[in-house]
């Protein structure tokens, strides 16, 4: 599933292709959602922002289409008219005189009015964003302390989208060795200096994946996959089994944790 930095990244191709521009015509497969396809017609929509790996596409007359793609769905971008070559099925088409935004594959697709968003049952339960330029490092040392989450093993929570939203596999990772703390610590257990680093990785790592990290298309890859590029950005850890860490030269390990891959240097990590 792709993490924050990903979402916010397709988030503003989408906003490019259609914000500001009047709807020429809108298709939804869901029937609960048909009733919308006439009266968006001639309405602009006005953003379209992430909450962690939910998309919010904003409308000028008080509603909010949520959608979230959990691991099929995904968004494109085409020109007026035309449709890609694709095997997947369409969900949501949103179209302006020059361009569309297409959603395929998604299941979860709804309407709602923007202001009763907060009582959303999936956005009520996230906490803040980690690409929200209005969160602090002061706020995310105080939710590392937090009763709610000091107890919990480190490589658990920081995949729980309830301690910080748009965190994922690879940014859970590359944090921690930026840190330079152990997955199974607990933030109780972590000394003011280690709370304070910990708190700097969680906004550093996730805003220069966003900032500088690229997408393009892997060799042999039938859909874009993420991978390492030159803009910036690059693993320290993740997905670099068996190679030496570039801090220390010891050997990058992986381990299945929490149910997912983890990757982390024992030495630096100590």
């Amino acid at each position: 599933m792709p993490e924050g930095p990903e979402i916010r990244r397709a988030a503003d191709q989408l906003a490019k292709a259609v914000v500001g521009q009047p709807l020429t015509d809108a298709f939804f497969a869901f029937p609960e959602l048909k009733r919308y396809q006439r009266s968006l017609v001639d309405h602009r929509i006005t953003a379209i922002v992430p909450h962690g790996k939910a998309l919010l596409t904003h409308f000028d007359h008080g509603l909010t289409l949520y959608s979230h793609n959990q691991l099929y769905g995904v968004w494109k971008v085409a020109k007026a008219g035309e449709r890609p070559d694709t095997t997947r099925s369409l969900r949501v088409a949103l179209e302006t005189a020059k361009k569309a935004i297409l959603l395929y594959s998604a299941s979860e697709v709804e309407m709602w009015k923007t202001a009763e968003l907060p009582k959303h049952p999936f956005l009520a339960k996230l906490g803040p964003d980690v690409l929200d330029l209005s969160l602090d490092e002061a706020t995310v040392a105080a939710r590392l302390q937090d009763p709610r989450f000091a107890g919990r093993a480190l490589v658990a929570l920081l995949l729980d989208q309830a301690f910080l939203a748009g965190m994922g596999n690879y940014l859970r990772s590359e944090v921690l060795f930026m840190a330079g703390i152990a997955p199974n610590r607990r933030p109780r257990d972590l000394d003011e200096h280690e709370t304070e680093a910990l708190a700097r990785a969680l906004l550093a790592v996730p805003r220069a994946s966003y900032a500088t990290r690229g997408i393009r298309r892997a060799k042999g890859m039938a859909e874009d996959y993420l991978t390492d590029t030159p803009r910036g950005f690059r693993f320290e850890v993740f997905d670099r089994e068996g190679e030496p860490c570039r801090q220390c030269g010891d050997v990058i390990v992986r381990h299945e944790l929490g149910g997912r891959r983890l990757y982390w240097c024992k030495v630096c990590q100590s």
